[in-house]
Protein backbone atom coordinates (compact mmCIF):
# COMPACT_ATOMS: atom_id res chain seq x y z
CA UNK A 1 0.00 0.00 0.00
CA UNK A 2 1.56 3.22 -1.10
CA UNK A 3 3.00 5.43 2.06
CA UNK A 4 2.43 9.27 1.66
CA UNK A 5 4.41 11.75 4.18
CA UNK A 6 2.96 13.86 6.63
CA UNK A 7 5.96 16.17 6.88
CA UNK A 8 5.26 20.16 6.45
CA UNK A 9 8.06 19.86 4.24
CA UNK A 10 6.57 17.64 2.15
CA UNK A 11 3.36 20.02 1.99
CA UNK A 12 5.65 22.65 1.13
CA UNK A 13 7.10 20.70 -1.74
CA UNK A 14 3.93 19.32 -3.50
CA UNK A 15 2.68 23.15 -3.32
CA UNK A 16 5.75 24.34 -4.96
CA UNK A 17 6.02 21.06 -7.63
CA UNK A 18 2.28 21.65 -8.69
CA UNK A 19 2.16 25.48 -8.68
CA UNK A 20 1.25 24.93 -12.36
CA UNK A 21 -1.17 22.69 -11.52
CA UNK A 22 -2.61 24.79 -8.77
CA UNK A 23 -3.32 28.11 -10.77
CA UNK A 24 -4.60 26.04 -13.96
CA UNK A 25 -7.31 24.15 -11.23
CA UNK A 26 -7.77 27.70 -9.47
CA UNK A 27 -8.58 29.17 -13.20
CA UNK A 28 -10.93 26.53 -14.01
CA UNK A 29 -12.74 26.51 -10.49
CA UNK A 30 -13.36 30.64 -10.85
CA UNK A 31 -14.21 30.48 -14.60
CA UNK A 32 -16.28 27.09 -14.16
CA UNK A 33 -18.60 28.42 -11.00
CA UNK A 34 -21.13 30.69 -13.14
CA UNK A 35 -20.18 28.94 -16.72
CA UNK A 36 -23.09 29.05 -18.93
CA UNK A 37 -24.85 32.21 -16.84
CA UNK A 38 -25.88 35.54 -18.67
CA UNK A 39 -23.55 37.69 -16.34
CA UNK A 40 -20.57 35.26 -16.13
CA UNK A 41 -17.72 36.88 -13.22
CA UNK A 42 -20.02 39.42 -12.71
CA UNK A 43 -22.05 37.78 -10.60
CA UNK A 44 -18.87 37.63 -8.14
CA UNK A 45 -19.43 41.43 -8.55
CA UNK A 46 -23.01 41.35 -7.72
CA UNK A 47 -23.48 38.75 -4.98
CA UNK A 48 -21.84 40.99 -2.70
CA UNK A 49 -23.90 43.81 -3.20
CA UNK A 50 -27.11 42.07 -3.40
CA UNK A 51 -26.72 40.40 -0.06
CA UNK A 52 -25.22 43.79 1.56
CA UNK A 53 -28.20 45.15 0.80
CA UNK A 54 -31.15 42.19 1.72
CA UNK A 55 -28.88 42.46 5.02
CA UNK A 56 -28.51 45.94 5.54
CA UNK A 57 -32.32 46.57 5.18
CA UNK A 58 -33.46 44.07 7.63
CA UNK A 59 -31.07 44.62 10.18
CA UNK A 60 -31.18 48.06 10.44
CA UNK A 61 -34.62 48.85 8.53
CA UNK A 62 -36.79 46.00 10.30
CA UNK A 63 -34.86 45.42 13.17
CA UNK A 64 -33.59 48.95 13.62
CA UNK A 65 -29.95 47.65 14.87
CA UNK A 66 -27.35 49.88 15.36
CA UNK A 67 -23.89 49.60 15.68
CA UNK A 68 -23.18 52.37 18.06
CA UNK A 69 -25.79 53.94 20.48
CA UNK A 70 -27.52 56.83 19.44
CA UNK A 71 -25.79 56.01 15.92
CA UNK A 72 -28.53 56.24 12.86
CA UNK A 73 -26.24 55.73 10.20
CA UNK A 74 -27.48 53.26 7.60
CA UNK A 75 -24.07 53.46 5.66
CA UNK A 76 -22.12 52.85 8.62
CA UNK A 77 -23.81 49.94 9.71
CA UNK A 78 -23.46 48.51 5.92
CA UNK A 79 -19.89 48.91 5.89
CA UNK A 80 -19.58 47.27 9.35
CA UNK A 81 -21.32 44.62 8.75
CA UNK A 82 -19.98 44.10 5.12
CA UNK A 83 -16.73 43.98 6.73
CA UNK A 84 -18.15 40.63 9.11
CA UNK A 85 -19.74 38.56 6.31
CA UNK A 86 -15.94 39.04 4.13
CA UNK A 87 -14.22 37.16 6.69
CA UNK A 88 -17.71 34.50 7.19
CA UNK A 89 -18.13 34.06 3.38
CA UNK A 90 -14.76 33.02 2.89
CA UNK A 91 -14.72 30.99 5.57
CA UNK A 92 -18.02 29.15 4.98
CA UNK A 93 -17.39 29.46 0.95
CA UNK A 94 -13.79 27.20 1.61
CA UNK A 95 -15.49 24.82 4.52
CA UNK A 96 -19.35 24.10 2.88
CA UNK A 97 -17.33 22.79 -0.09
CA UNK A 98 -14.53 20.67 1.68
CA UNK A 99 -16.40 17.93 2.12
CA UNK A 100 -17.00 17.41 -1.76
CA UNK A 101 -13.44 17.82 -2.68
CA UNK A 102 -12.75 14.46 -2.31
CA UNK A 103 -15.63 12.63 -3.01
CA UNK A 104 -17.04 14.81 -6.26
CA UNK A 105 -13.44 13.91 -7.83
CA UNK A 106 -13.22 10.14 -7.78
CA UNK A 107 -11.25 10.55 -11.16
CA UNK A 108 -8.94 11.91 -9.87
CA UNK A 109 -8.31 9.47 -6.58
CA UNK A 110 -8.01 6.77 -9.52
CA UNK A 111 -5.24 8.78 -10.97
CA UNK A 112 -2.32 7.39 -8.61
CA UNK A 113 0.17 10.46 -9.51
CA UNK A 114 -2.76 13.45 -9.12
CA UNK A 115 -1.84 15.17 -5.56
CA UNK A 116 -5.07 14.82 -3.93
CA UNK A 117 -3.90 17.26 -0.84
CA UNK A 118 -3.93 20.35 -3.20
CA UNK A 119 -7.84 20.34 -3.98
CA UNK A 120 -8.27 22.18 -0.78
CA UNK A 121 -5.82 24.92 -2.11
CA UNK A 122 -7.30 25.21 -5.28
CA UNK A 123 -10.89 25.70 -3.65
CA UNK A 124 -9.14 28.33 -1.10
CA UNK A 125 -7.83 30.13 -3.72
CA UNK A 126 -11.10 30.18 -5.84
CA UNK A 127 -12.72 31.40 -2.44
CA UNK A 128 -9.81 34.03 -2.18
CA UNK A 129 -10.92 35.58 -5.50
CA UNK A 130 -14.73 36.39 -4.98
CA UNK A 131 -13.20 37.55 -1.42
CA UNK A 132 -10.76 39.97 -3.26
CA UNK A 133 -14.24 41.07 -5.24
CA UNK A 134 -16.24 41.69 -2.34
CA UNK A 135 -13.08 44.00 -0.84
CA UNK A 136 -13.36 45.98 -3.38
CA UNK A 137 -16.23 46.63 -3.34
CA UNK A 138 -16.12 47.75 0.17
CA UNK A 139 -13.48 49.56 -0.10
CA UNK A 140 -14.95 51.83 -3.53
CA UNK A 141 -18.01 51.88 -0.96
CA UNK A 142 -15.74 53.36 1.89
CA UNK A 143 -13.88 55.86 -0.76
CA UNK A 144 -17.06 57.13 -1.98
CA UNK A 145 -18.51 57.96 1.63
CA UNK A 146 -15.94 58.29 3.79
CA UNK A 147 -12.78 59.20 1.79
CA UNK A 148 -8.78 57.60 2.09
CA UNK A 149 -9.18 54.35 4.18
CA UNK A 150 -6.59 54.05 7.02
CA UNK A 151 -3.43 53.13 7.17
CA UNK A 152 -4.25 50.28 8.68
CA UNK A 153 -5.57 48.20 5.83
CA UNK A 154 -2.25 47.12 4.90
CA UNK A 155 -2.47 45.16 8.05
CA UNK A 156 -5.40 43.40 6.43
CA UNK A 157 -2.56 40.38 4.62
CA UNK A 158 -1.22 40.10 8.27
CA UNK A 159 -4.84 39.22 9.67
CA UNK A 160 -5.57 36.92 7.12
CA UNK A 161 -2.68 34.60 6.61
CA UNK A 162 -3.54 32.67 9.80
CA UNK A 163 -6.97 32.47 9.12
CA UNK A 164 -6.11 31.38 5.69
CA UNK A 165 -4.38 28.22 7.31
CA UNK A 166 -7.16 27.56 9.66
CA UNK A 167 -8.99 27.18 7.08
CA UNK A 168 -6.96 24.81 5.01
CA UNK A 169 -6.42 22.57 8.41
CA UNK A 170 -10.26 22.16 8.31
CA UNK A 171 -10.51 21.75 4.97
CA UNK A 172 -8.13 18.92 4.47
CA UNK A 173 -9.87 17.40 7.63
CA UNK A 174 -13.33 17.81 6.17
CA UNK A 175 -12.45 16.60 2.88
CA UNK A 176 -10.75 13.05 4.25
CA UNK A 177 -13.40 12.52 6.83
CA UNK A 178 -16.01 13.17 4.38
CA UNK A 179 -15.17 10.00 2.34
CA UNK A 180 -15.78 7.69 5.49
CA UNK A 181 -18.88 9.83 7.11
CA UNK A 182 -21.37 10.79 4.40
CA UNK A 183 -23.71 12.66 6.64
CA UNK A 184 -20.39 15.38 6.99
CA UNK A 185 -21.38 17.81 4.15
CA UNK A 186 -24.97 18.05 5.83
CA UNK A 187 -23.33 18.32 9.69
CA UNK A 188 -20.98 21.05 8.40
CA UNK A 189 -23.72 22.92 6.53
CA UNK A 190 -25.82 23.25 10.16
CA UNK A 191 -22.56 24.42 11.80
CA UNK A 192 -21.95 26.70 9.43
CA UNK A 193 -25.59 28.34 9.72
CA UNK A 194 -24.89 28.34 13.60
CA UNK A 195 -21.41 29.77 13.21
CA UNK A 196 -23.37 33.09 11.54
CA UNK A 197 -25.04 33.96 14.38
CA UNK A 198 -22.46 33.26 17.09
CA UNK A 199 -19.82 35.10 15.27
CA UNK A 200 -19.84 39.14 15.47
CA UNK A 201 -21.02 39.59 12.16
CA UNK A 202 -24.47 41.46 13.03
CA UNK A 203 -23.26 42.99 16.28
CA UNK A 204 -19.64 44.37 17.83
CA UNK A 205 -18.62 41.21 20.46
CA UNK A 206 -17.85 44.22 22.80
CA UNK A 207 -22.00 44.60 23.12
CA UNK A 208 -22.36 40.78 24.69
CA UNK A 209 -22.23 40.08 28.34
CA UNK A 210 -18.66 40.08 29.60
CA UNK A 211 -19.06 36.16 30.42
CA UNK A 212 -19.94 35.45 26.78
CA UNK A 213 -17.23 37.80 25.18
CA UNK A 214 -14.66 34.86 26.72
CA UNK A 215 -16.67 32.28 25.33
CA UNK A 216 -16.82 34.09 21.72
CA UNK A 217 -13.29 34.33 21.57
CA UNK A 218 -12.89 30.58 21.27
CA UNK A 219 -15.18 30.78 18.06
CA UNK A 220 -11.74 30.85 15.59
CA UNK A 221 -13.94 33.66 13.51
CA UNK A 222 -14.16 36.04 16.34
CA UNK A 223 -10.82 37.39 16.33
CA UNK A 224 -10.58 37.67 12.61
CA UNK A 225 -13.77 39.22 12.07
CA UNK A 226 -13.44 41.71 14.87
CA UNK A 227 -9.35 43.00 13.56
CA UNK A 228 -10.54 42.83 10.09
CA UNK A 229 -13.59 45.09 10.59
CA UNK A 230 -11.06 47.08 13.17
CA UNK A 231 -8.33 47.73 10.58
CA UNK A 232 -10.81 48.32 7.56
CA UNK A 233 -13.24 51.00 9.22
CA UNK A 234 -11.64 52.16 12.86
CA UNK A 235 -8.54 52.43 11.68
CA UNK A 236 -7.31 50.10 14.60
CA UNK A 237 -4.11 48.24 14.28
CA UNK A 238 -4.44 44.32 15.23
CA UNK A 239 -3.28 42.91 18.33
CA UNK A 240 0.08 41.40 17.50
CA UNK A 241 -0.26 39.20 20.88
CA UNK A 242 -3.50 37.84 19.47
CA UNK A 243 -2.72 37.40 16.35
CA UNK A 244 0.75 35.95 17.22
CA UNK A 245 -1.34 32.83 19.32
CA UNK A 246 -3.62 32.48 16.48
CA UNK A 247 -0.93 32.16 14.10
CA UNK A 248 0.92 29.51 16.08
CA UNK A 249 -2.67 27.59 16.60
CA UNK A 250 -3.46 27.89 12.89
CA UNK A 251 0.14 26.05 12.06
CA UNK A 252 -0.53 23.27 14.47
CA UNK A 253 -4.02 22.83 13.48
CA UNK A 254 -3.37 23.40 9.50
CA UNK A 255 -0.64 20.70 9.85
CA UNK A 256 -3.20 18.31 11.82
CA UNK A 257 -5.58 18.66 9.16
CA UNK A 258 -2.46 17.84 6.75
CA UNK A 259 -1.84 15.00 8.81
CA UNK A 260 -5.13 13.42 8.71
CA UNK A 261 -5.40 13.82 5.22
CA UNK A 262 -2.41 11.91 4.47
CA UNK A 263 -2.88 8.94 6.93
CA UNK A 264 -6.83 8.40 5.74
CA UNK A 265 -6.26 9.12 1.67
CA UNK A 266 -4.48 5.83 1.20
CA UNK A 267 -7.85 4.49 1.77
CA UNK A 268 -10.05 6.62 -0.54
CA UNK A 269 -9.93 4.47 -3.66
CA UNK A 270 -10.79 1.63 -1.65
CA UNK A 271 -14.27 3.27 -0.06
CA UNK A 272 -14.88 5.14 -3.17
Amino acid sequence: MQKFSTSPRALIKSFLINRSLIKTLSRREVLGRYQGSLFGLLWSFFNPVLMLIVYTFVFSAIFKARWHAGSDSKTEFALLLFAGLLVFNLFADCIGRAPGLIAGNVNYVKKVIFPLEILPVVNLIAALFHFLVSLFVWLVAYILIFGVPHLSVLMLPLILIPFLLLILGFSWALAAVSVFLKDTSQLVGVLITVLMFLSPIFYPASSLPIQYQELFMFNPLTPVIEMTRDALFTGSFPNFTVLSFYLAASLFLSWLGFYLFQVMRKEFADVL
